[in-house]
């Protein structure tokens, strides 16, 4: 059932009209260039996951065509992540990571890093989870990481402009850090010395805390846990250039629930640390909007234009990226499906490869943007 009555639905729509539908009216910059006039990095995940499946949008030419327009930074959708570079104990696979640095670097491209500890059980290899770490446990987890972390950063070397390097590290019910055979183990002490560890091995890099806290009703205690870790780093003389906020609005079902004082204090609290700020995984979950196309897209491009316009306020943001750029790779297609089993339209292109109104809205919005 829609969460939007009739009177909001013909709203939208009737603000949609004053936005370009069509490729002929599509800005004829890129949203690379776009961002670039204004200081701001823009790009957008790839996956090189199965070819035939959400996961992989690296295999198909006409998606590479749009990340070859509007991109100049790629970041992997997974293949920095843990369960893909260490699936097995005796080896690591860099093989898929290393296709989308080659594309990247072939075609200009920056690269993110994403992500040297992610610090959800869940997304850990079996083996890490049954692994004896043995008679001097805090040893051998710190040693565990800082190994992991040196050949990950090692092997990438400079092509990684910036990492994220401990990810998601929060728990959005309790906000307090998570659990997991690290934290267990050595507690906080396991942020510290995974950013210690991409200091010393990757020190060109912006190292980056990325986290899904979100400006919605219902985040409130995700925000405060994400603050009281920023605090504790900076206690602890921690290096940290940035927060990332992956920006996946909507995605709690309150596209409308917005908090925008609650948001801006916290956003304030985070660059009075002397944090910069990047836009990581940016894209708009339409589950709870309307069937019809035309009012979800405008729906979409409304809320975009809130959120990004008032994060484009801070001159602290010059790195902005989108979760994929078209609706066919969508990770949300997966993760949350539509009850209507029409497909999200969650990112600037359409399935086909159109552009949306979504696109509009983010190049109205670097249009409009300050220099940084």
């Amino acid at each position: 059932m829609s969460t939007l009555s009739r009177r909001q639905a013909l709203a939208l729509m009737t603000a949609a009209a004053a936005l370009p539908t069509s490729l002929s009216a599509q800005t004829t910059a890129s949203l690379a260039e776009l961002a670039k006039a204004k200081g701001i990095l823009f790009g957008s995940a790839v996956g090189a996951g199965n070819a035939n499946a959400l996961t992989g949008s690296f295999y198909d030419q006409k998606y590479l065509e749009i990340l070859k327009r509007e991109c100049a930074v790629l970041v992997p959708e997974n293949e920095h992540k843990i369960y893909v570079i260490a699936a097995q104990p005796d080896k690591y696979n860099f093989e898929p990571g290393d296709r989308i640095a080659a594309f990247a670097k072939q075609n200009g491209m920056k690269l993110r890093g994403h992500t040297l500890f992610w610090n959800r059980v869940e997304f850990m290899p079996q083996w890490i989870k049954d692994y004896n770490f043995g008679p001097n446990p805090k040893k051998e987890a710190e040693r565990f990481l800082r190994d992991y972390i040196k050949a990950v950063c090692e092997h990438y070397g400079e092509a990684v402009h910036s990492w994220d390097v401990v990810n998601e590290t929060i728990d959005p019910q309790t906000g307090n850090i998570r659990k997991t055979p690290f934290t267990e183990i050595l507690g906080p002490d396991a942020l510290r010395i995974a950013f210690e560890a991409a200091k010393e091995h990757a020190p060109h890099a912006q190292l980056v805390y990325n986290d899904y806290m979100s400006w919605e009703k219902g985040n409130e205690t995700h925000r405060n846990g994400v603050l009281k870790l920023l605090r504790w780093f900076r206690d602890q003389n921690i290096t940290i250039h940035g927060m990332g906020i992956q920006s996946h609005i909507g995605n709690d079902g309150h596209i409308d629930q917005v908090q925008d004082k609650d948001w801006k204090a916290f956003v304030d609290e985070i660059v009075g640390m002397d944090y910069d700020l990047l836009i990581t995984e940016f894209d708009v979950n339409d589950k709870d909007l309307p069937t019809d196309s035309k009012v979800r897209d405008a729906a979409i491009a409304r809320a975009a234009t809130r959120y990004v316009d008032m994060m484009l306020d801070y001159k602290q943001l010059k790195e902005f990226l989108c979760w994929g750029m078209c609706d066919k790779y969508s990770w949300l297609q997966g993760w949350t499906p539509r009850a209507d089993k029409t497909l999200q339209r969650s990112t600037p292109y359409d399935v086909d490869y159109k552009p949306k109104l979504l696109r509009e809205a983010l190049a109205a919005s670097f249009k409009n943007a300050s220099v940084r």
